[in-house]
């Protein structure tokens, strides 16, 4: 395991906190006037799917979980889980929507992407920096628009909506930042 300062934990981090797995939802570091800053994490358990809020002081260590990961390829999913195959030996596993959490609103079937395991057990994903995905539905275009301060909302193919440029039409492929699902550029 390895300890990292309580300030350097970032949303979708695993830690450990005593025998439980818990992966960061949303972190806030606060400063309050002159005392001492805190990180309030927003935390889900691995292995029970319950939430829990967490402080940490400022110089608190905490213990990251260290995680194997393994390029798997995306399949399919059905009602609440999503079904993924190692590319070299044809094994399947599959992880619930819960524990994927935001990343489902990227997964296109047949992508590859590292898929994360602690103790031989599938915890999460790890997604790409950005994802390539189809506009499906949004206002048409505008004839010599350029990126310009308005944007107008796209649904794209995996049903997640990003702000886009005016330029942008239906059937456009688009670049969209997997960290912040902010539209990047045309792909």
């Amino acid at each position: 395991m390895a300890s990292v300062q309580a300030t350097r934990l970032r949303k979708g981090n695993l830690i450990k906190l005593g025998n439980d797995l818990l992966r960061i939802i949303d972190l806030h570091h606060q400063t309050p006037g002159n005392l001492r800053g805190f990180v309030r994490c927003r935390m889900r358990n691995i292995r029970t799917g319950t939430l829990s809020e967490q402080r940490f002081r400022s110089e608190d260590d905490v213990e990251r979980a260290v995680l194997d990961e393994q390029q798997m390829q995306y399949l399919y999913n059905d009602a609440s889980m999503y079904y993924f195959m190692d590319t070299t030996t044809f094994e399947q596993i599959h992880l619930t929507a819960e524990a994927l959490g935001d990343s489902v609103s990227y997964l296109i079937p047949e992508t590859v992407i590292r898929v994360e395991f602690f103790d031989g057990e599938p915890v999460g994903i790890e997604l790409p920096q950005t994802m390539d995905l189809t506009v499906e539905e949004t206002a048409p275009g505008i004839k010599g628009a350029t990126a310009s301060a308005q944007l107008k909302p796209a649904r794209l193919e995996t049903g997640l909506v990003v702000q886009v440029p005016p330029f942008v039409n239906i059937g456009d492929k688009i670049r969209v930042n997997t960290e912040t699902g902010e539209y990047q550029s045309r792909a």
